[in-house]
């Protein structure tokens, strides 16, 4: 990497980590373009080259949750035998991480004040279609290895999406056991129902 990408990475970083701890402390919407320029010595011009808009700023935030969460299952994902322990494994990690991330308040503001910007909302709507996708893969490894049966995977896949972010939104005044518990039992549910069955 030469010189000049070097200083374009550092600044880039810079911006990110200190909007960031902006974002967490301060919420999506009261952070203010000015309040990162103060936070790192840039000039709103240079945020905006790099990051186009507040909002690209978020959802370069955003991407690198992903990155990270992603890194962070792929490190785990071997020490679960099938794919329903990889589910329980799933909803585990995804409850902890929900917890402890800095950004969980702002990503629920942003996710809900999209103000109706088409740009914002095709951005969110690929990135939920990257979440379903990889449930999408998961439960059809489940399918092949003859764990799991079901006509829709997409179908489900979705659900499990739509499963998975409810209790992102439930779970977050919880304590860790508590949100544990609740992500256990959703996925107790998820799999086996709650339909009593025939005798």
């Amino acid at each position: 990497m030469n010189k000049k990408k070097q200083q374009t990475e550092q600044t880039k970083k810079r911006i990110a980590d200190a909007s960031k701890a902006l974002f967490a402390q301060k919420g999506f919407k009261a952070t203010s373009i000015e309040d990162i320029v103060k936070a790192t010595g840039c000039s709103a011009g240079n945020i905006y080259y790099h990051f186009k808009s507040k909002e690209g700023l978020f959802f370069h935030l955003l991407d690198d949750w992903n990155r990270e969460w992603e890194d962070n299952w792929l490190a785990r994902e071997s020490m679960y035998a099938s794919t329903i322990d990889k589910l329980y494994g799933i909803a585990e990690h995804s409850a902890l991480d929900h917890l402890n991330h800095p950004l969980s308040k702002a990503v629920d503001e942003f996710f809900f004040n999209a103000d109706n910007d088409p740009v914002i909302e095709e951005r969110i709507n690929e990135m939920v279609g990257g979440y379903i996708e990889f449930n999408r893969q998961l439960l059809q490894q489940g399918i092949d290895n003859g764990e799991l049966e079901m006509a829709d995977v997409t179908g489900i896949a979705t659900i499990l999406d739509i499963l998975m972010y409810g209790l992102n939104q439930h779970t977050r005044k919880m304590g860790h056991e508590e949100a544990l518990a609740a992500y256990r039992l959703a996925m107790d549910v998820f799999l086996h129902g709650i339909a009593k069955r025939p005798r």
